[in-house]
């Protein structure tokens, strides 16, 4: 469609849902504050520059597929996010492993490593002029494998771990102070049992030991905020993760940290989208980790599923939006990276969308009156609302490319970019 058609379709939709009391040019000032966290695992399959030939470990992480074109220095990387950020619309940040420092070619083990090995990182993000969220890579090393770190009874790598976390939480801390936006450092272990365990209580005591430890410094709010992942399991810990929901919730209410709710991390038949009012009535924030999981938890590319719409309109509907920090958490190796990145994100941003132009008061006014055919019937009537010329629009006026004119996009920088990259 050009311009014309585009606009022409904006104004049929905006009457549309004005029938429904939705001003849909506020919804387009509103979703501008929908910031989505792009995880920089996606570039390169979770691989690190720590050393030229990373390999994983560790218990959970695993990328399918060796498709062309993955990024394999720093500049790669950031060759890559920049042209995923000239495809998006609205706002994003950037989220990174402690495994992606600026090591400049020197072997940095971390428990070493400090704020000068992000500098660069920093310096970009600011000309991007995009905030920036941080994570101890707790994985991928020798001393996590046999599957324990910050829960392990070999007291000489518990402490390593735990000076790792210290380490990331000071160099979230200035990124946050450098960048004018507060860091989320987000703390996961791979830790567990991969078949049934006796002391159960051992290890997890050990966990909240460590987890004291790495954060006894607090620093500003306005610098970094420190979140908690759970896990249901992962390879090699089947039988029994330290790290479950129960014990990190307990941990983020007790020490007032953000919970992190990765969709991908419960039983298949849990929702994500009900536990956000539940944790929220006792955390003051959240952190979401936005994925697809096939059957577990696969991290498939983000779809607009209904999983993610219930997210989404959970959060919108009870305006959380200040309480909910948002992120991705998704690494496919099976097809052009950028072009799952693109997917992944404006697949997150539709679902916010759509719940922006529900109207909620009317639908709440249905159901506090007992109207649940009513209810039922016009959420029914939302799902063929013409919510694709507002999408569209909003991609118009944001200067990316509408509709599918994206694909061409990546598919002219895989001929000119990642074709030529060495596998």
């Amino acid at each position: 469609m050009n311009k014309n058609q585009i606009e022409k379709a904006y104004q049929l939709a905006k009457t549309a849902y004005a029938e429904l009391g939705v001003d849909t040019d506020a919804v387009l000032e509103q979703i501008n504050q929908v910031v989505i966290s792009l995880h920089c695992w996606q570039t390169d399959d979770v691989g690190g520059f720590e050393t030229p030939d990373a390999t994983l470990s560790g218990g959970g992480i695993q990328a399918t597929g060796n498709y062309p074109g993955k990024a394999s220095s720093i500049s790669e990387m950031r060759q890559d996010l920049e042209k995923v950020l000239s495809l998006l619309p609205g706002s994003q940040r950037l989220n990174l492993h402690a495994i992606y420092g600026d090591f400049g070619g020197e072997l940095v083990d971390r428990d070493q490593i400090d704020p000068k090995h992000f500098q660069s990182w920093i310096d970009w993000c600011k000309q991007q002029g995009i905030g920036m969220d941080f994570n101890a890579t707790c994985f991928s090393h020798p001393k996590a494998a046999d599957g324990f770190t910050l829960s392990s009874k070999n007291e000489v790598n518990r402490r390593f771990w735990v000076e790792h976390v210290k380490r990331c939480r000071a160099i979230a801390a200035e990124v946050g102070k450098q960048l004018g936006t507060p860091c989320i450092h987000n703390t996961w272990i791979p830790d567990g049992s991969k078949d049934t365990p006796i002391d159960r209580n051992g290890h997890r005591t050990l966990l909240k030991q460590s987890l004291d430890e790495a954060m006894s410094i607090d620093y500003p709010k306005e610098y970094m905020k420190d979140a908690v992942e759970s896990k249901l399991f992962g390879i090699g810990a089947e039988s029994m993760t330290v790290g479950s929901h129960d014990f990190y919730l307990g941990y983020a209410i007790q020490n007032n940290k953000l919970i992190c709710l990765d969709n991908g991390h419960f039983h298949p038949t849990e929702q994500v989208g009900d536990k956000l009012s539940a944790c929220l009535q006792f955390v003051d924030e959240v952190l979401l980790h936005l994925t697809r999981p096939v059957r577990w938890d696969s991290d498939h590319v983000v779809t607009l599923n209904e999983e993610v719409q219930l997210i989404a309109s959970e959060v919108i509907r009870n305006n959380f939006l200040d309480r909910v920090n948002i992120g991705l958490d998704f690494f496919d190796a099976s097809i052009n990276r950028i072009g799952a990145y693109v997917v992944g994100t404006r697949a997150a941003q539709k679902a916010f969308l759509i719940a922006l132009l529900e109207p909620t008061d009317q639908l709440k006014s249905l159901e506090e009156k007992g109207q649940l055919f009513e209810r039922l019937a016009l959420l029914e009537e939302l799902k063929t609302k013409p919510f694709g010329a507002i999408w569209d629009y909003y991609c118009l006026k944001e200067g990316v490319p509408v509709g599918e004119d994206f694909i061409k996009t990546i598919q002219h920088y895989e001929t000119e970019q990642l074709s030529k990259r060495q596998a």
